[in-house]
């Protein structure tokens, strides 16, 4: 079965960097569609930023110039690199894969940015 792991969130201060990983298995990753979303408390999950299996990438306003999202397929590995984060960036990162009309979720991350 699909298997998302997702891992590198941690307590940092406004201006520091993470990096989030997620790797999976089950599934063709080189052909899949894959993304980062995050889900602060009280408010609804929303999309940080994908990329397809071409490598096209979308980001959210929000995250636009401090975030960097890619992939290396030899590692079934999705990445998210996030530069300069805010305390509004805190919430628990989620991957997810885009496959043959199926959505699977890894179990999240929590990223904590203090002022």
């Amino acid at each position: 079965q699909v298997q998302l792991v997702a891992s590198g969130g941690g307590l940092v201060q406004a201006g520091g960097s993470l990096r989030l990983s997620c790797t999976a298995s089950g599934l063709t990753f080189s052909s899949t569609a894959m993304g980062w979303y995050r889900q602060a408390p009280g408010k609804m999950r929303e999309l940080v930023a994908e990329i397809t299996s071409g490598g096209n990438t979308n980001y959210a306003e929000s995250v636009k110039g401090r975030f960097t999202i890619s992939r290396d397929n030899a590692k079934n590995t999705l990445y998210l690199q996030m530069n300069s984060l805010k305390p509004e960036d805190t919430a628990v990162y989620y991957c997810k894969a885009d496959q043959l009309r199926v959505s699977y979720w890894g179990q999240g991350t929590q990223v904590t940015v203090s002022s």
